[in-house]
């Protein structure tokens, strides 16, 4: 089986598209034939099956996995809507990271390709001492980094472009999520300063345009196009 590094799938903030990313990236390699499973290390506001697992499985066009129902797909899974670190607080316990390699090296060596979602925006704390980007580069992990044009979006994305730059960490691409209701100025504009900025940074020109699915019938969505 020939096996690939885990790809971390991130945000900019909260609700910009990482789960849609996530499961179409794995359908996309699912019909080329690779063994595939996702990943969420943390979900909150949520209790008993993971959302973002279960909205994954739907885009892959597949069921629930028995590595889902062992939860090595999801270690964490906290009913409080808050950072992880807060949400673990609540329910009275913490995230632990060697919990979290212990649920990836299980996957990673049971697949072609593991695809991690993180949790939130890009430097959210796991706990009061680790950030999710900071243990996300301990790994190495490659990472695809989602944004969207709503008001805000340029400040995000060019503070996580700087964050991932300074701990050296290799950016797949920038998915550009398209999903909503947004002025044309904006987007065009958005998209402009983001290629600029890649190129600033150092990072390959790469910028992937993906279409809001609620108007679109096609699957061949430009996420695709990064693999």
């Amino acid at each position: 089986m020939n096996r690939k590094q885990p790809i971390a799938i991130c945000g900019i903030d909260t609700g910009v598209g990482k789960s849609v990313v996530t499961g179409l990236l794995a359908r996309h390699l699912l019909e080329q034939g690779k063994v595939v499973i996702t990943q969420k290390l943390v979900q909150t506001g949520c209790s008993g099956r993971s959302e973002d697992i279960l909205l994954h499985r739907k885009l892959m066009g597949a069921g629930w996995h028995p590595l889902d129902e062992q939860k090595l797909t999801c270690p964490y899974c906290f009913p409080f809507p808050a950072s992880p670190h807060l949400a673990a607080q609540q329910a009275g316990t913490k995230i632990d990271p060697a919990e979290l390699d212990r649920a990836t090296e299980t996957l990673a060596g049971q697949v072609d390709q593991l695809i991690i979602e993180g949790a939130g925006g890009l430097l959210v704390p796991l706990t009061p001492a680790l950030l999710l980007l900071d243990y996300l580069a301990k790994h190495s992990y490659p990472i695809i980094l989602v944004t969207s044009p709503r008001l805000g979006s340029i400040n995000h994305t060019l503070l996580c472009l700087e964050a991932i730059k300074g701990r050296n960490m290799q950016l797949l691409g920038l998915v550009y999520n398209l999903h909503g209701n947004h002025p044309k100025e904006i987007v065009t504009d958005s998209l402009k300063i983001f290629k600029q900025s890649l190129s600033r940074y150092g990072f390959q020109e790469k910028v992937v345009l993906l279409p809001d699915i609620n108007e679109s019938r096609s699957t061949n969505w430009d996420i695709l196009l990064l693999f």
